[in-house]
């Protein structure tokens, strides 16, 4: 039984973890586990006002093919999974991560390899600003 992909967007709303586990439920399911990327006020030692993530035109294909290829894996039901792009300040969420399994172990792991693997391959980068006026561009998801 193969897993189906829910949700895989890019996106300049505001992202909504409810909508996102609302749409893994399965009635084989017997766990949904769920990540979400919040915007810290940090980095490595400095103060963060706010974030800007940029997208390649690409953006949206890869997050689509990373969600397919974890679809399939034994066990998953179902994934959802956004990337927010634009303008972010601190509390807002950056990523919403969703997966769907019959069993627990299954959907804490496929969840946790695949945030990993979005913010591996997603072409987005982001401008951190700090709150000393300056600011730098990382390529980060």
């Amino acid at each position: 039984m193969t897993g189906r992909v829910s949700i895989a967007a890019i996106s300049t709303q505001p992202l909504d973890v409810a909508a996102h586990t609302a749409a893994v439920a399965d009635p084989a399911g017997g766990a949904i586990v769920s990540f979400t990327g919040v915007v810290r006020d940090h980095d490595h030692g400095r103060s963060v006002t706010a974030l800007e993530y940029s997208a390649h035109p690409t953006a949206a294909a890869v997050v689509a093919q990373v969600a397919a290829e974890f679809a399939v894996r034994d066990g998953v039901l179902a994934i959802a999974v956004t990337h927010r792009l634009g303008d972010l300040v601190v509390g807002d969420l950056a990523i919403v991560v969703a997966v769907s399994a019959a069993h627990r172990q299954t959907a804490f792991t496929v969840c946790a390899e695949l945030v990993d693997e979005v913010k591996k391959r997603l072409p987005v980068w982001k401008r951190q600003r700090f709150a000393d006026g300056t600011d730098e561009w990382v390529n980060s998801a």
